[in-house]
């Protein structure tokens, strides 16, 4: 698939997302203003293609944070901050919504890497920085693999410990291998599976271990999209050890 094709798919796929979820987006934003006053937007800065950092936009799913005070990297489901609503709009990924805005402007496509926050971003190895030699997406192999993020953050003493050492390894590769192998037909199989982990997420695991196997991937990366199998710690891509506690702290 071509650069120009998926660009113009994209447009038009934003586009219908955006009028089809305007009145969904606008009822949640009210009751997230309603709740504190604040805006119901969440703006981040996020790392684009080429390391170029870019305004992402959410619906704003956690209370209002006091100027100067800085949030953890990975967010567990029982986290304090999500408010009543956020939790809502969290588990139906409402939240997600404003971000076909990123893909309609060409900060992101529909189907790519997730877009990492800067001091993330600085943490990757230099394999994993390949990741931002194409646009990051709303959604990817990854977001369906580990729907259930939160629930693993919550099980651990420390969310963002258990992220580095049982998700971003496999996420990072998830990704790498996309960059690799990205075709019109993953794209399809991803997004479609995306909105498919909703109500059948073993069915969604299923399909896509299946199209990573015909795409060429490793044994390794299949059985880890089946998650059958307890996450155990792992190196990222291009490191031979394990992330410490102590250097994430740093």
């Amino acid at each position: 698939m071509t650069a120009a094709a998926k660009r113009l798919i994209d447009i038009a796929v934003s586009a219908l997302i955006l009028i089809a979820a305007a009145p969904i987006v606008l009822v949640a934003g009210f009751l997230i203003w309603r709740q504190d006053g604040a805006s119901f937007l969440f703006v981040q800065d996020r790392v684009g293609k080429n390391g170029r950092p870019f305004k992402l936009y959410k619906l704003r799913s956690m209370t209002v944070r006091p100027a100067g005070q800085t949030s953890v990297d990975t967010t567990s489901r029982n986290d304090p901050r999500i408010t009543a609503v956020g939790q809502t709009i969290r588990k139906w990924k409402i939240d997600e919504l404003p971000q076909a805005w990123n893909v309609l402007k060409g900060d992101m496509s529909l189907v790519g890497p997730r877009p990492q926050i800067l001091p993330e971003a600085a943490r990757y190895t230099a394999e994993e920085q390949r990741l931002f030699t194409v646009k990051p997406g709303i959604t990817d192999l990854a977001s369906i693999v580990f729907f259930d993020l939160e629930e693993i953050a919550a099980s651990q003493p420390d969310p963002n410990v258990a992220y580095h050492q049982l998700v971003r390894p496999w996420k990072s590769r998830l990704g790498l291998f996309y960059v690799a192998h990205g075709t019109l037909r993953l794209d399809v199989v991803i997004f479609t599976m995306t909105f498919a982990a909703f109500v059948a997420r073993r069915t969604a695991l299923r399909v896509l271990a299946r199209e990573v196997a015909r795409s060429g991937a490793g044994q390794d990366l299949v059985e880890i999209i089946l998650r059958d199998a307890a996450l155990t710690p792992a190196p990222p891509p291009g490191r031979a050890e394990i992330v410490t506690a102590a250097e994430i702290a740093s």
